[in-house]
């Protein structure tokens, strides 16, 4: 039965994305053709990086509030540094990882230590982090430094007019590295350990706290890389970015499939519901008329969707195993 649901919630994602493609792309000429496909990648490479953060947050039963504060907070402060402050855009990338990172770790040391609910802990973290980065600028701040540029412009040629982005490959390679260490790492088994029941892992011996506090650190990481690749793709920075961007990133990892509960996902899922998210995106800017909002609307619908269809596999998991017994 466990493998049963598993394939449900491995497969059903790739499949709802496979069908939405297509059906867009015989409804709107030219949404097939591949420079589409690698475009939507490079529009939501930022939240593609932060949902995949999230995602390791969510794997332990736990939820990341502060996600896009920590985006709009990490392009101002990248922006100033680099246009205000004059400071070489490598070494202000580096400090505003470092402090995304910090920012993490903090909410995960109050929620492992303290055992405060990680949905005031991150509340707290995206007033906090937003107000810091009005604190530096209210208006948007524009990168000129030439090397930034290059980075921000940069595409790598593949074939049709399709292109690869800096962010875009940030984004594949990440997604690679954490699906390997969730796979085969003891602290990836640690992470579906603690979601799946934290009593239990700890009467296993497993260091629960320290692994909160590391998936917090994660995401926050994330969400400052997030935040380096938004600011990338718009050269430029601006406090009140990504606003919301938490709520896109939540959807993002429950419609690939992440128990909200914790304990079952992946990065493949994550990334296939960001996937989503950008395709009915392109498909209400390729049908025009149409508000972008409903985008919201659509992506609402899906993700209520998914809920039902894992509560459904949850429910019929739970009726056979007490038919077994």
């Amino acid at each position: 039965m466990k493998n049963w649901r598993t394939t449900v919630a491995t497969w059903s994602p790739a499949v709802v994305f496979v069908v939405l493609y297509l059906v867009f792309g015989f409804m709107f000429k030219g949404f097939l053709e591949p420079r589409v496909g690698f475009n939507i990648i490079k529009d939501n490479a930022f939240l593609g990086v932060t949902a995949i953060g999230l995602t390791f947050v969510i794997l332990t039963g736990g939820i990341d509030l502060s996600v896009g504060s920590v985006v709009g907070f990490s392009g101002i402060f990248l922006a100033s540094l680099i246009a205000q402050q004059h400071m070489h855009p490598a070494m202000a990338i580096l400090i505003v990882l470092c402090s995304g990172t910090l920012l993490g770790v903090v909410q995960g040391f109050l929620i492992a230590k303290f055992d405060i609910a990680p949905f005031l802990v991150t509340l707290g973290g995206l007033f906090f982090a937003r107000g810091l980065a009005l604190t530096i600028s209210t208006e948007s701040i524009q990168i000129e430094h030439p090397w930034f540029k290059e980075i921000g412009l940069y595409s790598f040629k593949l074939f049709s007019g399709a292109t690869l982005s800096a962010g875009s490959i940030v984004f594949i390679i990440l997604a690679i590295i954490t699906g390997l260490i969730l796979k085969f790492t003891f602290f990836g088994r640690t992470v579906y350990a603690v979601g799946g029941n934290q009593d239990s892992a700890n009467l296993m011996g497993l260091p629960v706290p320290r692994t909160i506090i590391s998936v917090y650190a994660i995401s926050g990481f994330t969400a400052a890389i997030g935040g380096v690749l938004f600011s990338l793709y718009t050269l430029s920075g601006n406090a009140v970015a990504a606003t919301g961007l938490e709520l896109d990133a939540i959807a993002a990892a429950v419609i690939g499939g992440t128990l909200l509960s914790g304990g079952y996902g992946t990065i493949t899922g994550t990334v296939i519901g960001v996937m989503i998210l950008g395709t009915v995106q392109t498909a209400i800017t390729f049908q025009g008329t149409l508000s972008s909002w409903w985008t919201k609307i659509f992506i609402g619908s899906l993700l209520l969707a998914f809920i039902l269809l894992q509560k459904a596999v949850g429910q019929f998991d739970r009726s056979a195993n007490q038919s077994n017994h």
